[in-house]
């Protein structure tokens, strides 16, 4: 594995050649063989209000961990964008990626890339 600068990993299981350089949160996840972090990545493993985390499959079921803190599930060469951030829960699937800069959570299935297409506007600065 590589564990760049500043990278805080609390209670999560890291596979063989997991790479999460460049100042990531890793709380409470597994991420599995091959799995790469961008810089700035974020795995959440606390809900804002403090709750048990669920797991929302794909088929719209809800999965109660029973947990306060539970991060994310990686599958093998999943791959998370620079400061995405996934919320308490989530679960990538093998290949699956999570393009950078976007908050997500749910499933996302093998071999799924997951991005948002946000414009950018240009105007004129008024003085």
């Amino acid at each position: 594995c590589v564990v760049g600068h500043c990278a805080e990993i609390k209670n999560s299981l890291l596979m063989d050649d997991v790479h999460v350089p460049h100042r990531p949160y890793i709380g409470d996840s597994i991420l599995g063989n091959g799995a790469h972090l961008g810089a700035g990545v974020v795995l959440s493993n606390l809900r804002l209000d403090q709750k048990p985390i669920t797991i929302r499959l794909p088929n719209g079921t809800t999965f109660d961990t029973g947990l306060r803190k539970f991060g994310a599930l990686l599958g093998e060469h999943a791959e998370v964008g620079c400061n995405a951030v996934l919320n308490p829960g989530t679960i990538l699937g093998r290949r699956a990626l999570v393009a950078p800069s976007i908050t997500i959570g749910g499933v996302v299935p093998d071999s799924t890339i997951a991005h948002a297409h946000v414009a950018v506007r240009m105007m004129p600065r008024r003085d």
